[in-house]
C-alpha cells in the first residue's frame, strides 16, 4: 500500500507484514488472473505502484524474465527492498506527488493504493501517462462503503462487536483522507481518462483463514488509534481478538474492485 503523510497503516509496523501476507493469500489469484489475461510475458516493462509487499513484484519478475523490467515503487520500500535484483528496480516514490519513474510501460498496476492517496486524480493521470500506446492499466481498490461490515451475518454479540470496531476503523481511515467509496468509480474514471476497452469485476471474500489473519493484524495495528479516538476500549479489543482467534466467526473483507483498460 502507498502511504501519505497521514497514512494510518505504516509499512514498518510488525503487523504490516502479516497484512501483506493476508492480502497475497486473498487477492493474488484475482490479480494474477487479470494480468495473465493481458498476455504478460518476456520483455514486458511494468510499473508496480505502491507495491507494499513483494508477492506481485516477484510474480511479475518471473513473467517478464531477464529481458523485461519491473519498477516497484512505494513511499516506504522496506518490505520490497529484498526483491531489488534484475529485472526488479525498487524506488522510493510518491505516486500522488511525483512524476512517473519512467515511460513506455507495457503494464501499470496498483492494488489497494489509490483509495489512500490524497491526490488520486494526479496519481491516476500519472499512471496513464507512463503507459505506451496500447499499454495496459490495472487498478484494484477496496470499496469499504459498498460492504462496510466485518460480519455480514451479524447474529450475535461477537459479530456486533466486530462490526462496531470495523465502523471505528473506517472512521480512522476517512479522517486520514481515504476515499471509502473509490472502488466503484474506477470503471468510469478509467473511461473518462481516455482508456479504451474498460472492464471491471469485484472479488468479495466472505470467510477464510486469511480474512481472520487480516482482521487480527489490522486491529492490532490500529489498536492505539481506536482507543485514543474513543472508538473502542482495550477490553473490547482484547475480546474481539479472542473471538477472531476462536475461528467461530465468518469474517469478510471489503470488496476489491478490479478495473482495467488499454491506452489508445
Amino acid at each position: 500500500m502507498m502511504r501519505t503523510d497521514g497514512y494510518l497503516l505504516d509499512n514498518r509496523q510488525t503487523e504490516a507484514g502479516e497484512r501483506f501476507d493476508a492480502f497475497a493469500s486473498l487477492f493474488d489469484p484475482t490479480t494474477f488472473r487479470h494480468l495473465e489475461g493481458f498476455g504478460i510475458g518476456p520483455g514486458w516493462r511494468c510499473w508496480e505502484v505502491g507495491a507494499g509487499g513483494a508477492s506481485v513484484v516477484s510474480w511479475l519478475a518471473k513473467k517478464v524474465g531477464p529481458t523485461g523490467r519491473v519498477v516497484a515503487t512505494d513511499i516506504d520500500t522496506s518490505r520490497i527492498a529484498p526483491a531489488a535484483r534484475p529485472p526488479v528496480e525498487v524506488r522510493v516514490h510518491d505516486v500522488g506527488a511525483e512524476e512517473p519513474p519512467g515511460e513506455g510501460f507495457d503494464l501499470v498496476h496498483a492494488r489497494l493504493v489509490l483509495v489512500h492517496v490524497l491526490d488520486r486524480e494526479r496519481a491516476l493521470r500519472s499512471m496513464i501517462e507512463s503507459l505506451r500506446p496500447g499499454g495496459r492499466l490495472l487498478v484494484e481498490d477496496a470499496d469499504p462503503a459498498l460492504q462496510p461490515l466485518t460480519c455480514p451475518d451479524e447474529h450475535g454479540p461477537a459479530e456486533q462487536l466486530a462490526n462496531r470496531l470495523r465502523t471505528g476503523f473506517r472512521r480512522l481511515l476517512a479522517d486520514r483522507g481515504a476515499d471509502l467509496s473509490y472502488g466503484r468509480r474506477l470503471p468510469r474514471l478509467l473511461r473518462e481518462a481516455g482508456l479504451c476497452r474498460v472492464e471491471a469485476d469485484a472479488y468479495f471474500p466472505l470467510t477464510s483463514p486469511a480474512c481472520a489473519a487480516l482482521e487480527s493484524a489490522t486491529i492490532r495495528q490500529v489498536r492505539t488509534d481506536l482507543v485514543t479516538a474513543g472508538l473502542a476500549t482495550d477490553e473490547e479489543i482484547d475480546r474481539h481478538l479472542a473471538n477472531v482467534a476462536s475461528g467461530a466467526m465468518d469474517l469478510a473483507t471489503a470488496p476489491m474492485i478490479s478495473a482495467w483498460g488499454r491506452k489508445a
